[in-house]
C-alpha cells in the first residue's frame, strides 16, 4: 500500500498524458453542466421562493423530489432517450461528452433550485416590502433579491459542481468510460482499479478528495460569510 501510494504521488508529479486527459474530461464535464445548471436553476429558484402563484407548491414538491433521483435512474432515461430507438437517437450524442453534460445538468439543477428556493423564501419578504417602500416595479424587485442572494448562489454553484464531479452512475452508463475519450475521474477509478491498476486509481483518488476539500472550505466560509 505505501509503495502503490508513493507510486501515485509520482504519477502526479511526472505530468501523466493519461491522467491529464482524464482531468481535462472531467474538468469539461463537470464546469461546464454545473454552470449550465446554475443558469437554468437560479432563475427558477428565485422565482419559487419569491412567487406566490397556483401550482407553486407543487412545483417545489417536484423540484425537491428529483434533487434525490438516483444516478443511474437519470443516467438509464438519458440511454433511452438518446439510443439508437429513442427520441433523440438520430443526434448520435450516446457515448460523448455532450450527453455525460446533459445528464450531469438534469441531476444537479434540482439541487440548485431547491437550494437556492429555501434561502430566497426566507429572505422574499422583507425584500419585497422594501421594494414596495421604495417603489420599485416587479422587475427591480427580482434584481433585488438576486443581489441578496449573491453569497448563496455562490455556495450553490459550488455544491453543484462537487455534486457533478462525484458523480459516477449517470456518466458511466451514457458515456460508457471510453479512455481518451469520455473517462472521468470517478469512473476511471472503478474502471482501474477493477483492473488491478491501483497506481493511477489512487492518484485520481488522491487528486478529487483534494478537489473535494478546496470545494467545502470554500463553501464553509460562504456559509459563515452569510450568517454575519
Amino acid at each position: 500500500m505505501h509503495s502503490a501510494l508513493l507510486k501515485a504521488i509520482e504519477l502526479i508529479l511526472s505530468g501523466d498524458r493519461e491522467l491529464a486527459n482524464i482531468l481535462l474530461v472531467t474538468a469539461k464535464t463537470c464546469v461546464t453542466s454545473s454552470v449550465i445548471a446554475l443558469l437554468i436553476g437560479v432563475p427558477l429558484g428565485i422565482l419559487l421562493g419569491a412567487g406566490n402563484f397556483r401550482g407553486r407548491q407543487a412545483l417545489v414538491v417536484i423540484s425537491r423530489t428529483l434533487m434525490g433521483m438516483p444516478p443511474v435512474v437519470c443516467g438509464l432515461i438519458m440511454y433511452i432517450l438518446f439510443s439508437g430507438v429513442g427520441p433523440f437517437g438520430k443526434y448520435k450524442l450516446l457515448f460523448t461528452v455532450t450527453i455525460m453534460i446533459i445528464a450531469q445538468v438534469v441531476l444537479i439543477t434540482p439541487l440548485v433550485i431547491s437550494n437556492l428556493e429555501t434561502y430566497v423564501a426566507q429572505v422574499a419578504p422583507q425584500v419585497k416590502e422594501t421594494a414596495r417602500g421604495l417603489s420599485l416595479g416587479p422587475w427591480k424587485t427580482i434584481m433585488l433579491l438576486a443581489n441578496e442572494c449573491i453569497y448563496p448562489i455562490f455556495s450553490t454553484y459550488l455544491l453543484a459542481f462537487a455534486r457533478s464531479i462525484a458523480e459516477v452512475g449517470a456518466v458511466s452508463m451514457v458515456g460508457g468510460a471510453i479512455a481518451w475519450k469520455t473517462n472521468v475521474m470517478t469512473t476511471a477509478i472503478m474502471l482501474y482499479t477493477n483492473r488491478g491498476s491501483f497506481t493511477l486509481g489512487i492518484a485520481l483518488g488522491m487528486i478529487l478528495i483534494a478537489i473535494s476539500l478546496l470545494v467545502n472550505i470554500a463553501v464553509t466560509m460562504m456559509q459563515r460569510r452569510l450568517s454575519r
